[in-house]
């Protein structure tokens, strides 16, 4: 019979960040990707953002693999049912450093946004840490399933938080709709605002622009 241990070593990852924070920075960005994606590629969707006033940063999911039959494309995973505590541990861990090296003295407008499977890292990540945001954007993704509203009660009754997904998405099915708007109810009660818009299982970069200009 096998046996399953565990060691402890040093490991690295790169993330990605778009434009510069200076005096006349309005928002600042953590943007989580979805499965399949890399950070410097998913980071192009915010690059219609004006540049002064936009300070965007991406993480980047460290599990990669090859993607389609013929082994061209790289993309990466947040987590999987194998070993997910463990790895979350290693990502919060990794998200407090890049967090730390990036964030600014004064934080202004700081939005966190998750997209798909990026959904869960952002919001386990922000009820494990307390972070504070002004809008929390979950974009297309699932809430996990642990997660209380005690978690969240920390947050400023100020914070915006948006439900966001298309209407045509073909991973998410009307029971699940209506079962994330719940979810998310519960956690966040009145504060929490669901937005459909007219489109497929993408991110949509009209409502990005809409949110960089409030």
């Amino acid at each position: 019979m096998s046996i399953e241990k565990k060691v402890l070593y040093t490991t690295s990852n790169t993330y990605h960040t778009l434009n510069s924070f200076s005096s006349t920075t309005k928002n600042v960005w953590l943007v989580f990707h979805g499965m399949g994606y890399l950070s410097r590629y998913f980071i192009r969707y915010f690059s219609e953002l004006s540049s002064e006033e936009n300070f965007i940063i991406a993480p980047q999911a460290p599990a990669k693999y090859y993607m389609g039959e013929k082994f061209k494309h790289v993309g990466a995973s947040w987590l999987t049912r194998e070993n997910t505590i463990e790895d979350t541990k290693n990502i919060f861990n990794y998200m407090d450093t890049v967090f730390e090296t990036e964030k600014p003295e004064t934080m202004p407008n700081f939005i966190v946004l998750g997209y798909s499977q990026g959904v869960s890292i952002a919001t386990r990540w922000l009820a494990s840490r307390k972070i504070q945001c002004n809008q929390l954007i979950l974009h297309s993704g699932g809430i996990p399933v642990e997660l209380t509203t005690k978690d969240f009660d920390y947050l400023n009754s100020n914070t915006e938080v948006t439900y966001l997904f298309g209407d045509k998405d073909q991973y998410i099915t009307e029971a699940r709709k209506t079962e994330e708007s719940l979810k998310g109810t519960k956690l966040f009660g009145d504060r929490l605002k669901v937005v459909v818009f007219d489109g497929i299982h993408e991110v949509n970069k009209d409502f990005i622009k809409k949110i960089s200009q409030v």
